[in-house]
């Protein structure tokens, strides 16, 4: 057994070598467990074959508690590895974005056991983190603008990479970064939802109950808690708490996007001088790193041009003297820059998944710093006896959070689908506008059933992201102008928006932030908005403010200025052009009501006038027929309920916001022809009227696209030659042309000679071999009614078309088969149906000479 074992360890050994040829040779060194084969490396990987899941951690929890840290360390990247899939996606590991407890419930418990933020691999983890050991972790695979900006030898603003960078000693382009234990796990822990691309068999996995999403839950209730001003201990870790990792130099000196952020991890390194310094400032970068990571691992996907459109004058000269310095060295000018910006092409799409895990994250950030005490909510009441993770939660959004989740969202807002499915980034945006619905005090409903109130405490949150609700309300309103209302989910989203901005008192708060923003510069320095969007050198962003930029506007510029840049051009929400687009949606709004209303009606028509053989599929289908597509065919009568319920709640809280009367409506959707036609259900797009007839505007080409409005059109051409129906047989339509061309060719003289007499014979022939309403037909223009006439009119022919149907074909067949109960022959039957026609055709006759006689 122990031979057998022996081989196949060799054999995956050689293996795992073969499929690690990607790693730089540079780096080999920094994977000691490649050069000198650990047996047990091996023998646990020989294992992961050959043992069920449950035995294989049930060994991996021995192996931890059993081993010292010198043998831990070389399984390590193996195991997170096995853990989370390789980073290029190929290996899925123990898949657990698809592992669910009501599916699979003991591989669901045992995982989450061993993953635990208190379980077997935290422990491993933390026994490493004693001994300070290193990990190597790829550039390559980091997001894009991180990596486009390590490339070019700058350094990213995050004190993530900081002291991490390692570069090649050949100047090669293999760059890797140096992780400890805590940052390697969560870094491949983090990605794994974005490199790992779903199963076939996950598309019906909800996301909520995956041990994935689940963990994100518990590893932030943990690193991130609401309770308490410390960290739950390191009870696992050996020989004490675990240390704080050491900064490391830097082998090549670096430029910066910004200004140097001052960690949370430097400032309690330089503060444990004192005995009595805080057991929990040991601690608190567990906190920092696992938010950090998070952060920028799920939000920091945008383009590079875009980053650094955000920085300062200053910082941008200081990245443009370091390429040329570093241009001029390796004497080839632009290189690492164009080779940087080419490597960041690849587009990147967020799922709805990673939207998902991104609102929770969102969700519990905002509970965790709500969960301040009353005392320590204000600057002005910090003092050094706060611990450091009260402070972390008054920092953490805003220094951490707020930069890369507008842009996260401005993406997501610009590139996502115009589909149902943004709800989710919808929902996600809606959760970070909303922070007192996660504080612990709950705001009290109003009596009469009105909205809550929002209240005056949560002004500076709203006026210090001004542009998360004014910049992406006009991205979403971009989105609804261009969105299908009828369907009942956008509906709702249009819906949601509303009712959220409608908030009482909340609409004041964006107001009067935008009016802050609009005061004019009286004594404010040149560029001074940098002191609030980095701290200085010397301090650390969780410091105080300082007393000089403690005015109100000055904060609300500079929030601006450091999202946007100070060249940017600010649209007022409250503003002449935001208020006509939401005039436009509120047409939109009112013409989506009417067009549900539209296919309700439709729908109730087309059921009761269906015939009985529609059923069977012989009856001919309605090419004309509109909204064939929208998914209220679907869903029926209850949609178009909900769609009406929707949309009338938010065109009330639209006219709310923008203080909109009736009679502004009323004028603007007579303005732009919402009016019915006599029928009262079918309008034609919306047009202007030129020379050459009617000419589609914007808004009608928007109509004619989402299925809103069409033109009345009908065929007008010759009926002999309309493509084959799907209720005709293709075979029998041909043959019966070809006999009645035949026909029509050998006897055109008589038939014109029959259907020139002015007798009843003369009538007959005019009735079946003439086209009926063929001087009434006009070329297809919406114009009017008048028009040129279609063309010439078409002589007298014989059209035997309509016995190629299915639907005429199976009347006669029906006829043969009631007359067969009757004990009537065929050929009885088929000379009582020609006698029942010619009675017909006669009575018709009579009747169309008489109509004609009255038109005149």
């Amino acid at each position: 057994m122990t031979t057998s074992r022996r081989r196949i360890a060799k054999w995956w050994l050689q293996s795992f070598r073969r499929a690690t040829l990607w790693i730089p040779q540079e780096a080999a060194m920094a994977f000691p467990y490649l050069q000198q084969p650990s047996f047990l490396l091996a023998s646990l990987k020989a294992d992961s074959i050959n043992k069920p899941f449950a035995q294989r951690c049930q060994d991996l929890v021995k192996v931890i508690e059993d081993f010292p840290a010198k043998e831990l360390h070389a399984i390590f990247p193996w195991l997170v590895e096995s853990i989370f899939g390789s980073l290029d996606g190929i290996l899925i590991g123990w898949n657990l974005r698809c592992l669910q407890g009501r599916v699979s419930p003991v591989e669901y418990s045992i995982a989450m056991e061993f993953l635990d933020p208190g379980g077997p691999m935290m422990k491993l983890v933390y026994k490493l983190q004693a001994e300070d050991y290193k990990f190597d972790f790829p550039v390559s695979y980091l997001p894009g603008p991180v990596k486009a900006s390590i490339q070019e030898r700058v350094l990213p603003d995050s004190p993530l990479y900081h002291n991490k960078v390692q570069f090649p000693s050949t100047g090669g382009l293999s760059l890797n970064l140096a992780l400890n234990p805590f940052e390697y796990y969560m870094f491949f822990f983090a990605l794994s939802l974005i490199t790992q691309k779903p199963l076939p068999g996950a598309l019906h996995v909800r996301t909520s109950d995956c041990a994935y999403f689940i963990l994100v839950d518990r590893y932030l209730s943990w690193f991130l808690p609401t309770e308490g001003s410390v960290l739950p201990p390191l009870s696992s870790s050996p020989g004490g708490p675990s240390p704080s990792p050491a900064p490391r130099t830097p082998a090549m000196p670096f430029a910066s996007y910004g200004l140097h952020h001052t960690s949370l991890l430097k400032r309690h390194i330089s503060h444990q001088t004192s005995v009595n310094a805080d057991p929990a400032s040991h601690e608190i970068w567990r906190s920092e790193t696992l938010l950090q990571v998070f952060v920028e691992m799920w939000l920091h996907h945008y383009s590079l041009e875009m980053y650094q459109k955000m920085q300062s004058p200053h910082a941008k000269l200081e990245v443009l003297h370091y390429r040329l310095s570093v241009s001029s060295a390796l004497h080839s000018p632009a290189q690492p820059s164009l080779q940087a910006l080419h490597a960041y092409q690849e587009s990147f799409t967020p799922t709805e998944e990673h939207v998902l895990v991104v609102r929770l994250l969102l969700k519990h950030l905002h509970a965790f710093s709500n969960s301040l005490k009353p005392e320590q909510i204000s600057p002005s009441a910090h003092s050094h006896a706060t611990s450091p993770l009260e402070e972390f939660k008054r920092a953490a959004i805003p220094r951490f959070v707020q930069q890369k989740l507008y842009l996260f969202l401005q993406h997501c807002f610009g590139h996502w689908p115009l589909d149902a499915s943004f709800r989710a980034v919808l929902e996600m945006w809606l959760s970070y506008l909303q922070p007192w619905r996660y504080a612990p005090e709950k705001q009290a409903q109003s009596s009469d059933g009105q909205a809550r109130c929002v209240s005056e405490k949560w002004a500076p949150f709203v006026q210090e992201n001004l542009l998360m609700y004014t910049k992406l309300f006009l991205g979403f309103l971009s989105r609804a102008l261009r969105t299908d209302l009828v369907s009942p989910k956008n509906a709702l989203m249009v819906f949601r928006v509303a009712k959220v901005f409608a908030q009482p008192n909340l609409a004041e708060m964006i107001q009067k932030g935008e009016q802050l923003f609009l005061e004019p510069e009286l004594v404010i320095p040149h560029r001074q908005h940098r002191l609030f969007t980095a701290p200085t050198f010397t301090g650390s962003f969780l410091s105080s403010w300082p007393p000089a930029v403690t005015d109100t506007s000055f904060k609300v510029k500079s929030h601006v200025y450091s999202l946007e840049g100070q060249d940017c051009k600010y649209t007022p929400m409250f503003g002449p052009e935001v208020r006509m687009l939401v005039l436009r949606l509120a047409q939109l709004i009112t013409q989506a009501k009417q067009t549900a209303k539209s296919i309700s009606d439709q729908c109730g028509e087309s059921t009761a006038s269906r015939p009985f053989l529609s059923w069977l599929g012989f009856c001919s289908s309605d090419a004309n027929s509109s909204y064939s597509a929208n998914d209220l065919d679907e869903m029926g009568q209850d949609s178009v309920r909900k769609t009406d319920e929707y949309l009338e709640k938010a065109l009330e809280y639209l006219c709310q916001m923008f203080r909109l009367n009736e009679a502004q409506l009323a004028q603007l959707t007579l303005a732009l022809g919402t009016a019915q036609d006599e029928n009262g259900k079918k309008q034609l797009p919306d047009c202007i009227v030129a020379e050459d007839g009617l000419i589609l505007t914007p808004l009608g080409r928007y109509q004619i696209i989402n299925g809103l409005r069409r033109f009345d059109i009908q065929y007008q051409g010759d009926s002999e030659l309309q493509p084959i129906r799907s209720y005709e047989i293709a075979g029998l339509v041909r043959l019966l042309f070809r006999l009645s061309s035949t026909i029509n060719h050998r006897f055109a003289d008589q038939m014109a000679a029959l259907c020139s007499r002015a007798d009843f014979l003369g009538s007959f022939c005019r009735y079946h071999l003439m086209e009926p309403g063929v001087a009434n037909k006009h070329l297809l223009s919406p114009v009017g009614r008048g028009g040129r006439s279609a063309g010439h009119a078409r002589g007298p022919r014989l059209s035997l078309r309509f016995l190629g149907s299915y639907r005429t074909l199976l009347s006669l067949l029906l006829a043969f088969f009631v007359a067969s109960l009757f004990s009537i022959g065929p050929l009885p039957c088929a000379l009582l149906l020609v006698l029942g026609y010619f009675l017909y055709a006669m009575a018709m006759t009579l009747l169309t000479e008489r109509g004609k006689l009255h038109q005149l």
